[in-house]
């Protein structure tokens, strides 16, 4: 590999074992770096603050190119304020202004007023979307589809729940019902002050998916800016303190075990909305000093397979076989195979192992590694990027070592190679085969660029992995005609085991609007442009006796309260 520069952009040329698998770069001579300057907002006021204020942490962009040095070199593109426990229980103390018990400003306003408010913040967010595109790529490495994806996504998934809060009956549209002499009136209302955390992978996408569903049912939200991937949401907070009321939504940034146990252990947070790690998650729940009222959604880790029946290799299947290959492979190693959702393992039958290794290798050969800018004369744009930071890339070499030590191969030339230089975070993929239950790859969640092959003799072998696994996110069936029978069997087994099984396409959460669940270590909830909405609320019941001037009395009162009032 040789690496070019121009214009203080890295170039990268494949040459020698890499020349017949990639196509040629094409130069980007413009890209400049972002800068973002820390900001907070207090009391819906944004302002930049200095080290002299509080202390600062450099953000560096994982994408960054040194001419000199002809190397990938991180660069500071911002700087996030590390905020003390003092600073983090001030922010706490202010949210529970806001919430008053339920009766400040925010969770005492019309559902109608609430929608309108969203939706002026989401015309004010639109602004800043291409910054925001950009900061994806230079902080996380996301290429530059991806990263347009995200946002253009989110602001879809933020209407399609206003939609649904105007439309739904459990909503806006609530009305009163009978049964028996009694009447009843029933709406869903806030729980409290929510605590949002989101992951780096997705900082805007996943956050917005409990955040946006938060707001529009009345809560408080105190939104805990990720150490890697926060940047974005510097960026958004002018369109929050422009269209919310101040107080009802909050940053707290800095390192999470310097802020969130106190908030926690504050007992002032009533929902968790956190998607990340399961460790992390326990460790939050258990700092509050009442865990029974803490209202919980948890999205967190999977090792979702990918499972290749014996039918698939017949050769009148051949057709197939090709479209599930590059199923898998998309699977695996979409935005560098940095999703919960991911392809983390595939097991094909023992007698086609290597071919599957081997035909995966290939595809991954094919794959352009570079910058998420960098566009290719075929016309695609890189699909293997920079991981976010170097401990991504020691993470990815120990689990290559593990296996490697213990009998797997790397299959594709060049699997597990940093382009770029010592302090490159850009990692070419590593198909790995035989993978066995010894290594840790074959039951730890990678979280990166390795594809790791494992074999079955029979299909109970798939059948354990699943059931006694930690996790129970979704799993991947590919299959042709001949094994629909065996297909339908692990569907039914594996109907209490996951929250999604997809036949011949790769795991995934969306469309938005089917419910996105999980069992045991990788979820607690249901996410949804709906069933968010219920995640976040409590229904609340408004109930008469017909008789008398009830009705009459009832209807006065309706006429006056902001909670009854519909869309």
């Amino acid at each position: 590999m040789r690496l070019f520069f121009s214009a203080g952009v890295l170039l990268l040329i494949l040459s020698g074992a890499f020349a017949q698998q990639h196509a040629t770069c094409v130069a980007d001579t413009t890209r400049k770096s972002p800068f973002v300057a820390p900001r907070v907002m207090a009391k819906g006021a944004v302002r930049e603050v200095t080290s002299d204020e509080i202390p600062m942490e450099d953000v560096l962009g994982c994408c960054a190119s040194d001419e000199k040095k002809q190397e990938i070199v991180p660069q500071v593109i911002g700087r996030l304020p590390q905020m003390s426990t003092e600073q983090t229980l001030e922010i706490a103390k202010a949210a529970k202004s806001a919430w008053n018990g339920g009766s400040g400003v925010w969770p005492q306003m019309s559902l109608s007023k609430r929608v309108t408010a969203v939706e002026n913040f989401l015309t004010e967010l639109k602004k800043q979307r291409e910054s925001i595109i950009e900061l994806l790529m230079w902080e996380i490495g996301k290429n530059e589809a991806d990263a347009t994806s995200e946002f253009d996504r989110t602001i879809e998934f933020a209407q399609q729940v206003i939609d649904v809060v105007k439309s739904d009956p459990e909503f806006g549209g609530a009305s009163w019902q009978s049964i028996g002499a009694t009447r009843a009136f029933v709406r869903r209302a806030a729980i409290g002050i929510i605590l949002c955390l989101g992951p780096y992978n997705y900082p805007l996408n996943e956050t917005y998916a409990t955040l946006i569903p938060a707001l529009l049912m009345g809560n408080i939200v105190i939104l805990k800016i990720p150490t890697i991937g926060g940047l974005s949401h510097l960026l958004t907070m002018d369109a929050f303190s422009k269209a919310l009321p101040p107080g009802t939504i909050h940053f707290v940034s800095g390192r999470g075990r310097a802020t969130m146990p106190p908030l926690m252990e504050s007992g002032a947070i009533d929902g968790l909305a956190f998607i990340g790690g399961s460790s992390a998650a326990d460790t939050l729940i258990k700092g509050h000093p009442h865990p029974h009222r803490l209202k919980v959604f948890l999205q967190l880790e999977a090792k979702n397979m990918g499972i290749f029946l014996e039918d698939l290799f017949d050769p009148k299947n051949a057709q197939v076989l090709d479209t599930v290959l590059d199923e898998a492979v998309l699977g695996s190693l979409s935005f560098n195979g940095q999703r919960c959702t991911a392809l983390k393992i595939i097991f094909a039958p023992s007698s086609q192992g290597e071919t599957v290794a081997k035909a995966l290798a290939e595809r991954v050969e094919r794959l352009p590694v570079g910058l998420p800018w960098q566009k290719w004369d075929n016309g695609s744009l890189s699909k293997i990027t920079p991981l976010p930071n170097q401990n991504r890339i020691d993470y990815m070499k120990s689990l290559i070592d593990d296996a490697t030590s213990k009998g797997a191969k790397v299959m594709n030339k060049g699997g597990g190679t940093i382009l770029g230089g010592t302090e490159s975070t850009l990692m070419v993929p590593a198909v790995l085969y035989p993978v066995t239950p010894d290594m840790k790859i074959y039951s730890e969640e990678q979280f990166g660029p390795i594809v790791p092959v494992a074999t079955y003799d029979k299909v109970e072998t798939v059948l354990e992995y699943g059931r006694d696994g930690e996790y129970g996110q979704q799993v991947s069936v590919f299959t042709a005609q001949q094994s629909t029978e065996i297909a339908a069997n692990l569907l039914d087994n594996f109907s209490s085991v996951f929250g999604k099984i997809n036949i011949n396409g790769q795991c995934g959460r969306s469309p938005d609007t089917l419910p996105f669940s999980g069992r045991r270590s990788s979820a607690m909830g249901v996410m949804s442009v709906r069933d968010a909405l219920f995640e976040f609320s409590i229904p609340t019941v408004v109930a008469y006796k017909d008789k008398g001037a009830n009705a009459e009395i009832v209807g006065q009162i309706e006429k006056s309260s902001s909670f009854m009032q519909g869309i």
